[in-house]
């Protein structure tokens, strides 16, 4: 055979090191920049752009009007992310003494310094090693009615003693003491507001077309928790890029959670190999191969397949050119901690895991009123798909495997182990599967499909 038509076997560790670490889109993005500034040193670029641009460290610049909550946000997103938080305040108050006599009288009289000055200031900030390696907040796009932002800065109120910050309306303080010593700032009436948001409209519709493709809108007329939520998510998520990808997924959950409905649908629309765990040891057993002998005595006594039979069967499934290639869903295996150790030990790792979530009550419903016909092996179900007449209902039987105590037994064993489970792979996805069949498709689709959420460090 040619060589150079021959299947290419890749080592599975290669394409997991490349996306757990960005490799395709660094050096991607590595490339560009070299093509675009050609420096005449092409290697101390190249370790300097690695340096500014790690993607294990967030660099998140927050936009928005005034009263629109930039500041509370990053404070959050800083403190649970250990970043650092730059805005123009602190930067002048840490660089003012710095600053040229002209550039300090212009403040006193403008109460702003030129955008040439601040920029200078930004850009040594970002480059100072605590930014490099912890990563940077600059004062997602939060957005609210002008109504709503007026309403929110008329009413605030400083406390002169302490600095807290209280609101007429969200946040008054309880204590009289308190109360009676508040002071309202300098630079909020209505007019102001009015005034400061003008300006901000003006500006914000030339800056944004600036991030076209990392860019979030949040709303910030919500609970100030449920932006701060929304914004954590994104700045963790992953943005989808042209990286090659090989989807190896592995699908959790309890019986009668929709596993086997939603391999079948990965299998259908992007081609991937469908491996049952349960279909697959039945197929070995009906093709009478070395494996299908030493399963059929397990089966024959209803007994569990030990687990070093079931992993050799998997690995040769697993081995084969299709699933190389193609990528597989597995589903059905492992049930336990030792199993997915052993899955682990032989170099078959999942790069996408989901969990399915369903409660006790919607498995019974989905399960104990399954029937079938013995006459013509129709499958029925007792509410979403009832027999056609009374005399087919009548002649119905019920798998013993479709029981209520079978059921609850099943269900049980799955929720004792999955929290080992959950655990051992810590980055699989919890979907809900308590809803329609194409609805829990389309978030396991959006979860294979968008990189996984990055651990920010």
């Amino acid at each position: 055979m040619d060589a150079t038509t021959a299947p290419h076997r890749i080592p599975p560790e290669m394409p997991q090191y490349g996306e757990d670490y960005h490799i395709f889109e660094m050096m991607q993005n590595m490339l560009e920049q070299l093509l675009i500034h050609q420096p005449e040193d092409p290697i101390g670029f190249m370790i300097s752009h690695l340096r500014r641009n790690n993607d294990n460290v967030p660099r998140v610049v927050i936009l928005g009007p005034p009263a629109s909550g930039k500041t509370t946000i990053a404070m959050w997103l800083c403190k649970h992310l250990n970043s650092n938080l730059i805005t123009k305040e602190n930067l002048l108050e840490r660089e003012f003494s710095q600053l040229s006599l002209e550039a300090k009288r212009y403040y006193q009289v403008y109460k702003r310094i030129p955008n040439s000055i601040l920029v200078s200031l930004v850009q040594e900030r970002l480059n100072e090693d605590d930014c490099l390696k912890r990563g940077w907040i600059l004062d997602v796009v939060l957005n609210a009615p002008d109504t709503v932002l007026i309403e929110r800065n008329v009413g605030k109120r400083i406390d002169p003693v302490t600095g807290e910050i209280y609101h007429t309306t969200f946040d008054w303080p309880p204590e009289p003491e308190i109360q009676n010593r508040l002071i309202q700032p300098e630079g909020i009436s209505e007019i102001e507001t009015a005034k400061r948001l003008l300006e901000y409209h003006r500006h914000i519709i030339r800056i944004l077309p600036s991030y076209p493709k990392i860019l979030k809108t949040i709303s910030s007329d919500q609970p100030c928790v449920d932006v701060f939520y929304q914004a954590l998510t994104y700045v963790q998520s992953g943005h989808r890029c042209n990286a090659p990808f090989t989807p190896k997924v592995l699908l959790c959950g309890p019986l009668g959670s929709g596993k086997k409905l939603q391999a079948a649908l990965l299998a259908q629309k992007y081609g991937l190999v469908n491996i049952s765990c349960g279909q697959l040891l039945k197929e070995a057993i009906a093709a009478k191969s070395s494996f299908g002998e030493l399963i059929q005595p397990f089966f024959e006594k209803r007994m569990t397949v030990p687990d070093s039979i079931i992993t050799k069967a998997l690995a040769e499934r697993l081995e084969q050119q299709d699933c190389i290639q193609k990528g597989w869903v597995l589903h059905g295996f492992p049930r336990d901690l030792d199993q997915a150790r052993m899955l682990t030990s032989m170099g078959y790792n999942p790069n996408r895991v989901f969990f399915l979530n369903v409660p006790l009550d919607s498995i019974l419903e989905r399960l104990t009123l399954r029937r079938t016909d013995p006459v013509t092996g129709e499958r029925f179900h007792l509410m979403y798909k009832p027999p056609p007449t009374i005399e087919v209902q009548a002649r119905l039987l019920q798998n013993p495997k479709d029981s209520e105590e079978y059921i609850k037994l099943q269900t049980d064993l799955f929720y004792r182990n999955s929290g080992d489970l959950e655990q051992y792979y810590d980055r699989a996805i919890i979907v809900n599967g308590d809803q329609d069949p194409y609805t829990v498709f389309e978030y396991i689709e959006s979860g294979i499909i968008n990189p996984l959420p990055r651990k920010v460090t």
